[in-house]
Parts: C-alpha cells; structure tokens; sequence
C-alpha cells in the first residue's frame, strides 16, 4: 500500500477501537459516581472489553505513527520528530496501563465472586485510572498534535486549516481534561479527521497518476 493510504486506514481503524474503548472505560466510572468499589459491579464487563480492544488500538496507532514520520521524507525536523514520536509512545504506554489496571480490578472483582473486594483498592485503581487517562495520558495526546502541527505548519505538508484546528484541539484538551474525560474522545475524532484526507489525497492522486499514464500512452 502507498504510504497516505496505509496511514489514513491505520488512523480510522485506531480512531475506531480507541474510541469505543474509551466510551466503555468512561462509563465505567460515571462523572460525579461515588468513590469505591461499586464501579466493578457494574463497570467490570465494560472494562474488561475495552482492555481487550486496546492492544488492536494501539497496534494502529504505532502504524500510523510510522508511516506519518515516513512521510516527513527529508522535510522531517528532528527536534519536533522527536517530541512527536516521544509524546506518542508515552500516550499509547500509559493508555495500556490504564486498560491493564481497570482489567485487572475487574478480573479481581470477578474472581472473587460472593466476596466483596477491599474497598481501598479498588478506589486506587479507580483514582490510578482516572488520572492515567485524563491527566497523564491525555497532555501527551497533546503534545503529540502540537508538535504534528508544527511540523505540518514549517513543511506546508497539509493544509493551514487542519494546522489551526489541531492547535486549538490540542490546547482544549490541555486545558479541561483535568474537568471532564470526555474531551479525550477528541484525540480519536481528530485522528479520523486527519486520516480521513489522507485517504482522500491518496485517492486523488491515484487518480491524476492514472490521468497522466493513459494521456502519456495516448
């Protein structure tokens, strides 16, 4: 597959999995539900499903990393490849963790059946999976955009307006992820957004390829 095309499918099938998967985590723990560990009751199927979609979501996530930065071709600046790189294997790490910290309360809860679990440590893993996801892991998700756009921005490799709503994305997510979980579900939809045109320029400029060859045969 040319390079534009196996990003922009990496990117739809990340945006895809990540989303559903955090959708489940986050209604696994309810906004403004009591601290405990009555979340597991409720919240473990969900939890545990999203930690069986996560390993496939990261998977595309590392592929459209890789073909993203291919594309630099001798553009690439390494300073800001770096942060890139950097910030997005961080995110993909501490999102793992949080999958991996949720299942495995889960799967205590579920072990233990008849039995209700310590109250202080399913609270911990509560708390651990909060600030994982909506602190931590989310200002890397950030990071990661700010430093994309800024790259896009000295290379004029994608249109300004995609420059400018990546910036403004990235710094709402700084700024209130802190408040509200649910602005994380704006990492994925930007990822669509952004494999959604590749997808399109790929196909545009197979198009004019194929234009080309049959006006060169003719």
């Amino acid at each position: 597959m040319t390079t534009p095309r196996a990003a922009a499918l990496a990117g739809v099938l990340f945006a895809l999995l990540f989303g559903t998967a955090l959708f489940l985590i986050r209604t696994s723990l309810p906004e403004g539900g009591s601290p405990g560990s009555q979340w597991l009751d409720t919240g473990s199927a969900k939890m545990k499903f999203a930690s069986m979609l996560m390993p496939f979501a990261g998977i595309s996530f590392l592929w459209f990393i890789g073909v993203i930065r291919d594309g630099f071709g001798r553009y690439e600046d390494r300073f800001f490849s770096t942060v890139f790189l950097g910030s997005g294997l961080l995110f993909l790490a501490m999102m793992f963790v949080t999958s991996a910290v949720g299942a495995g309360l889960a799967g205590s809860n579920t072990a233990v059946a008849g039995t209700e679990i310590n109250t202080d440590v399913a609270l911990f893993g509560q708390m651990t999976v909060l600030a994982l996801s909506k602190t931590y892991a989310v200002k890397m998700a950030a990071v990661f955009m700010i430093s994309l756009a800024t790259i896009w921005l000295r290379t004029e490799l994608m249109p300004r307006w995609l420059v400018i709503v990546t910036y403004l994305a990235a710094l709402s997510i700084l700024a209130v992820s802190d408040l509200n979980m649910w602005i994380v579900m704006a990492f994925p939809v930007w990822v669509l957004i952004v494999s959604v045109l590749l997808l399109t320029r790929a196909g545009v400029f197979e198009r004019h390829r194929d234009e080309y060859q049959n006006a060169a045969i003719r």
